[in-house]
This record gives structure tokens, C-alpha cells and sequence, in this order.
């Protein structure tokens, strides 16, 4: 069982940053891969970055060189750095995880976190 929480969403100009947070907690967190995902309104939702318990990451073609993600396991917490910030990255953010990268679908997902930025 693990229960996620996302914050550090906001608005901000284009070529901005912003820092966004995903507090974990729950049985073999330590273990889990763990991702975000991102869905503006009218368009699918898709993944911006993963990581796994070895930190090996995983971007989008769309956020490489300007996201990254990493993790603190002493804090229990995902992280999402985002950098130089474009208006198509106006989203809902979500933090996800799952048992292991072979799962085949997030098991658990945290409420969301919104991000505008402005051109």
C-alpha cells in the first residue's frame, strides 16, 4: 500500500521553473518504480519521467535536458525538477508508482498538482 501526495504546482512565465514534490507513504516504498504524468485538458494523459529504485530515469523526448526527476529516500519524497518551462507544459501533474517497472500498469496515483505556465 503506498499513499501519494503532489505539491509545488503554480503559475509561472514561460522559461520559468518550478519545483514539484510527491510525498510517499506505505509499506516497500524503498522498492517501487515510481513516475510522473501529466494531462491537459482535451489531450491523453502522458508519462514525463520515471525512475527506479536503482535511479535509473527515464524523460519524454519533450521534457529531456529540461525536467529531471530524482528521489530522497530518507525524506520518502519524488521529486520533479522543471526547468526553462513552456506554455505545452500547462498540465495537472501527477505522481504515480507501481511494485516494479514490469508491472503493467501504476497502481497508485496521488490527486494532482496543476501547472499554468504563461507565454
Amino acid at each position: 500500500q503506498v499513499q501519494l501526495q503532489e505539491s509545488g504546482g503554480g503559475s509561472v512565465q514561460s522559461g520559468g521553473s518550478l519545483r514539484l514534490s510527491c510525498a510517499a507513504s506505505g509499506y516497500t516504498y524503498s522498492s517501487y518504480y515510481m513516475g510522473w504524468f501529466r494531462q491537459a485538458p482535451g489531450k491523453e494523459r502522458e508519462g514525463v519521467a520515471t525512475i527506479d529504485s536503482d535511479g535509473s530515469t527515464h524523460y519524454a523526448v519533450s521534457v529531456k535536458g529540461r525536467f529531471t526527476i530524482s528521489r530522497d529516500y530518507a525524506k520518502n519524497t519524488l521529486y520533479l525538477q522543471m526547468n526553462s518551462l513552456k506554455p505545452e507544459d500547462t498540465a495537472m501533474y501527477y505522481c504515480a508508482a507501481k511494485r516494479t517497472r514490469f508491472d503493467f500498469e501504476f497502481k497508485y496515483w496521488g490527486q494532482g498538482t496543476q501547472v499554468t505556465v504563461s507565454s
